[in-house]
């Protein structure tokens, strides 16, 4: 399968060293050769990204990876792996559906082009009066998205910056680094991201490859973490579950910038990977089935994000709608449930792993093979690993996001009704940090165990070898003793001396050797006794 190099993810062997572009304590070669290849009319077409570059330059030095990342439109160190035309292409990609929720209708409008999204954004300045809240909802980004919407909404720059990338960690040198904004910054501002992560199903290993080089044409960095918890004979031998890091994120317009007093807000979502299969099919709808006497509604066959962030916020009722005025963040609620599903998809797969872990450490057969247990103790570490992360990603969702009590001037908290749900997931991920810690010392327990077995057995092995060195040896020192005449004719008669003398001498020695304990204490008792009783000499002057 040809493999195209801008398909490649970056800090993989494919895209070699990432620091090629400059690290933090460096200038961002990106913009010093944007800067000798930039004119007048690239200027002019860039209003945000100049604003992002003075920015970078005034206090906010965290923005230089976003203006890099505009100018290659997607993963700075990406940049060398792509030509002209697959920044050009990237750098075009639109996929927006705005709503607009009006007193007694939604209105939807779809845009996939740079030139209808700004002309969108245009027809939209004007006062409407029967407009309560105008929604966008954006799948992935691109230069001329954060261009168009940032410019003509007046976005923080920081929005999009955490956005973009998916890090968990980080390195001294990382130009990516973010730093989290002390709270007294972040209550005050009118956006928030949550992280969750996505399960998907892989049959064969090609399908996984396949998903990997999907994940590379995204602009936003997403990757696909393999489990590689594979059980035989619970699983399709070759198949696996790719954990794909995910993000939302949220923003509303300021009420002190909204001139007609039209709710405007942004979701920002992740594209969906198309190979392989949701984990388990999918999760259930949101809401209790409806009865046999009722019409059930059709909703589009699809596994995207975006569709069903469309599909559920088209959903809306009136009062959830007049409540929005109030509280943009009642326009999160339902992308809220959709990443509230996925870590709840999340936590079954974990707990189904664990129990299939603490079957291989009952298994007799497992115990018996070293490597078996080492590759299990792998297994349960790569767990252990996980959910500290996932357990901070879930805290901050729920400190930050759900329980935040001041946003965008907002009187009333629309979030709090998924409290109980993250506080459970919250406290299910405690659960399985806790179990895995638990698996984690037994299997050390094992393996320890089994290596005392596997001592024991050498000693007993040792014991016998012993057992025969000291058998012969006193054979061999015998036979030797004799052998020193020089006339064997002589021995004829003597013959049975060998015998007389060589059994008794191998029967000491292995006495010996069997009751050494024994000689070696009475030989001590014996020492100890002829120093008590020996006479005792004092000096006179």
């Amino acid at each position: 399968m040809g493999i195209s190099r801008s398909m490649a993810l970056p800090h993989t062997q494919e895209s070699g060293d990432p620091y090629y572009i400059g690290d933090v304590y460096e200038k961002s070669q990106i913009r010093l050769k944007w800067a000798k290849r930039s004119n007048d009319d690239r200027s002019s077409s860039t209003p945000y990204l100049n604003h992002i570059d003075r920015l970078t330059d005034n206090g906010w030095p965290q923005l230089r990876y976003l203006a890099d990342w505009m100018r290659v439109t997607t993963a700075p160190p990406k940049w060398k792996l792509l030509s002209k035309e697959d920044v050009d292409e990237r750098a075009a990609r639109v996929k927006v559906t705005v709503l607009e929720y009006r007193k007694d209708m939604t209105r939807r409008y779809e845009s996939t082009t740079s030139a209808h999204l700004a002309s969108l954004l245009r027809d939209m300045s004007g006062h409407h009066n029967d407009i309560i809240a105008r929604y966008f909802i954006v799948q992935d980004l691109s230069r001329d998205m954060i261009e168009i919407l940032g410019s003509q909404l007046d976005i923080d720059p920081m929005f999009f910056r955490g956005h973009i990338s998916d890090y968990t960690w980080y390195n001294t040198r990382d130009p990516w680094i973010e730093i989290p904004a002390m709270d007294i910054v972040s209550r005050n501002q009118s956006f928030f991201h949550v992280r969750y992560a996505h399960a998907r199903y892989f049959r064969t290993p090609t399908s996984y490859s396949r998903a990997r080089l999907e994940a590379g044409t995204f602009n936003v960095l997403r990757r696909v973490d393999r489990d590689g918890s594979w059980v035989p004979g619970a699983d399709i031998t070759g198949s696996n579950v790719g954990l794909v890091r995910s993000k939302m994120s949220f923003w509303t317009q300021p009420r002190k910038s909204r001139g007609s007093g039209i709710v405007t807000g942004i979701l920002l979502v992740d594209p969906t990977i198309s190979e392989g299969f949701p984990l388990w099919g999918n999760y259930n709808d949101f809401v209790p089935c409806p009865s046999i006497a009722d019409d059930i509604p059709r909703k589009p066959v699809t596994n995207s994000t975006y569709d069903k962030a469309v599909y559920w916020l088209e959903q809306m009722t009136a009062k959830e709608i007049l409540t929005a005025a109030q509280d943009p963040r009642m326009l999160f609620q339902k992308p809220l449930c959709i990443v509230g599903s996925e870590w709840l998809t999340l936590l079954r797969y974990s707990n189904t792993r664990l129990s299939q872990l603490e079957w291989e450490i009952e298994d007799p057969n497992l115990r018996n093979r070293q490597e078996d247990l080492s590759t299990t103790l792998d297994k349960i570490h790569a767990w252990r690993r996980r959910f500290p992360i996932y357990k901070t990603i879930v805290s901050e969702a729920l400190n930050k996001v759900v329980r935040r009590d001041n946003f965008a001037r907002a009187t009333e908290n629309s979030l709090l009704v998924l409290e109980r749900d993250f506080e459970i997931i919250l406290s299910e991920l405690n659960d399985l940090h806790e179990r895995a810690e638990r698996i984690m010392s037994v299997v050390t327990a094992v393996m320890s165990i089994e290596e005392s077995k596997k001592s024991l057995q050498q000693d007993r092995s040792l014991a016998r070898l012993t057992y025969l060195a000291v058998t012969f040896v006193p054979l061999s020192f015998v036979s030797s003793f004799f052998a020193m005449s020089e006339d064997v004719s002589k021995l004829s008669q003597t013959f049975w001396i060998y015998f007389a003398v060589a059994i008794p001498v191998t029967l000491l020695a292995l006495v010996l050797v069997r009751f050494s304990d024994t000689v070696i204490n009475i030989s001590r008792r014996i020492t100890h006794w002829f120093r008590r009783t020996e006479p005792r000499y004092v000096k006179w002057e």
